[in-house]
């Protein structure tokens, strides 16, 4: 466990291990093995990997999950923590399949201009992690309030990603935005550097923003109405982002770079809004 945790300070910050710290054990360790294994997916899709040994790891966690929830041996620490400290939880297998699934996509082929559809199953698939299977360990059994915030949560994370990593993702040949949109705006590619210097991705970039906007407002709308107590760790994430994406906003969407930081005090103030919210 000691290895997941330095996972989870490496990847996300002190700010979100420290919010961990005041859940009770039990659901402090779940959180970190849900977090450090969607890492560990990310990391071995955009790793140097060959595509065939990226597409056996992924393969081998399909039997892995096979394994855990058919209460067999798991191979991988990841798994044996899986195995310990969520299952208590009673966490649906179908959302961590959903969720390696969506990283999947992007290993054969580098995204570039995914359908609408596959672009909305891939926000999903992300907003599993940070809603679906966390809200469960929260203690939330409403079904609706789970799928509600579990679609939110993804569009307005992924998005923010999207508009924050636009650049980087084009340097890496991927191209997240959707092809329905570009089309929208009258841009004629799916080159990620040709529609990088296209002077109609502003026009994309504030759809993608609207779209962004509506979620955090659905998802902080239903966060309102939960205990905030229990809760903190999700907020805590949903308040960073959201200060990512105010900087974008601020700074105005046909600008694509730098990428946004956050200072440290910054950070630090976004944790003693959630830590001390009542």
């Amino acid at each position: 466990m000691n290895n997941i945790k330095k996972t989870i300070h490496s990847k996300t910050g002190p700010t979100l291990s420290l919010s961990l710290r005041f859940l009770e054990k039990n659901k402090r360790e779940a959180l970190y093995t849900l977090f450090a294994w969607a890492k560990h997916l990310e990391e071995i899709a955009e790793s140097s990997l060959s595509d065939k040994e990226k597409k056996m790891i992924m393969d081998g966690w399909r039997q892995e999950l096979d394994n855990i929830f058919d209460k067999k041996v798991p191979a991988s620490e990841i798994g044996r923590q899986i195995y310990k400290n969520c299952l208590r939880f009673r966490l649906p297998k179908a959302e961590f399949i959903n969720t390696l699934e969506s990283i999947s996509q992007n290993i054969s082929q580098p995204w570039q201009a995914p359908s609408l559809k596959q672009f909305n199953g891939y926000c999903r698939g992300f907003g599993g992690i940070a809603g679906s299977l966390s809200l469960r360990i929260f203690g939330c059994n409403d079904e609706k309030i789970i799928s509600n915030l579990s679609s939110s949560l993804g569009k307005a994370l992924q998005i923010t990603n999207i508009l924050r990593n636009i650049k980087e993702d084009a340097n890496n040949n991927r191209l997240f935005i959707p092809q329905e949109m570009l089309e929208k705006a009258e841009i004629n590619s799916t080159d990620p550097q040709a529609v990088l210097v296209n002077k109609n991705l502003v026009i994309v970039r504030k759809e993608l923003a609207q779209i962004a906007e509506e979620n955090y407002k659905k998802a902080y709308g239903i966060i309102a109405n939960m205990d905030k107590k229990t809760i903190k760790p999700l907020l805590l994430i949903l308040d960073t982002y959201k200060k990512y994406f105010d900087i974008m906003d601020k700074r105005g969407w046909e600008i694509i770079s730098p990428k946004p930081q956050i200072s440290r005090l910054g950070k630090l103030q976004v944790l003693a809004k959630v830590l001390f919210a009542s």
